[in-house]
């Protein structure tokens, strides 16, 4: 049985963490199968966004120490986490929760752009009460992503916090009553309906400026900008429009 698993819906792929029976615990394997699938989303021109998932009604609950424990590294070098979160895909990615997502679990939720959560999902990161640190992006992520505060709230005291709590202080999207997959299909399919090159650029701008200097914003953004306005797809989006009718993109 396969670690990984990938699935192909008109133009977005769903990654699917496949250890059901260790509550999709992060081993080597996983790793290696969640970065292959993440270099997939954004080599091939046909995927324009990924889901990532877990199977057996929970996403991930972390390294897996087992494996740890017996010299497997969970890690890609350069690439962090599951190849995920020191260097997230160029492309959108889309966490969808059911279950748990704890310590590396949730790190790799924190490493998505968008997260579609399970209303009776948890989230948290209890490494301090096994007097570990949550150092594969947990300390990084969170006060970029939420109130300083609530961020140390969580690292601090290592408690979960249900779905409503995480949508509440902006930790996730969406809430939803059914399966997180769905809502997550849903989501995908208006970011694939876009421009692709817009989108990127789109991600690239938000994710990279808060380490540019107020001096320099409009500049690195119209760096990042400016060739996508020259793109093919610039004219097609307006011709779709003009003439109504959905708009064919080439990527180009």
């Amino acid at each position: 049985m396969s670690a990984v698993i990938t699935d192909i819906r008109d133009g977005i792929i769903v990654i699917t963490m496949n250890r059901p029976d260790a509550r999709n615990a992060v081993n080597r394997e996983l790793a290696e199968g969640v970065a292959a699938a993440l270099d997939r989303l954004d080599d091939d021109p046909a995927l324009r966004v990924g889901i990532l998932h877990g199977a057996g009604g929970t996403f991930c609950s972390g390294m897996d120490l087992k494996a740890f424990l017996a010299g497997e590294i969970p890690s890609i070098p350069g690439r962090g986490l599951a190849g995920l979160t020191r260097r997230p895909p160029v492309k959108p990615l889309i966490a969808a929760v059911d279950g748990y997502a704890l310590a590396g679990g949730f790190e790799l939720a924190l490493a998505c752009d968008l997260v579609v959560a399970n209303k009776d999902a948890q989230f948290g990161l209890p490494e301090v009460k096994r007097g570990l640190v949550a150092a594969a992006g947990g300390l990084l992520q969170l006060p970029r992503q939420i109130a300083l505060r609530h961020a140390l709230e969580l690292v601090l005291t290592g408690d979960f916090i249900p779905a409503s709590r995480a949508y509440e202080i902006g930790l996730i999207n969406i809430a939803v009553e059914g399966p997180s997959l769905d809502a997550a299909l849903i989501l995908a399919a208006k970011i694939a309906a876009n421009g692709p090159l817009a989108v990127a650029a789109s991600k690239q701008v938000i994710r990279q400026q808060a380490d540019w200097s107020l001096a320099e914003l409009w500049d690195r953004q119209a760096q990042i900008t400016d060739p996508i306005r020259e793109s093919n797809d610039a004219r097609e989006g307006a011709l779709a429009f003009t003439q109504k009718r959905a708009a064919q993109w080439s990527g180009t």
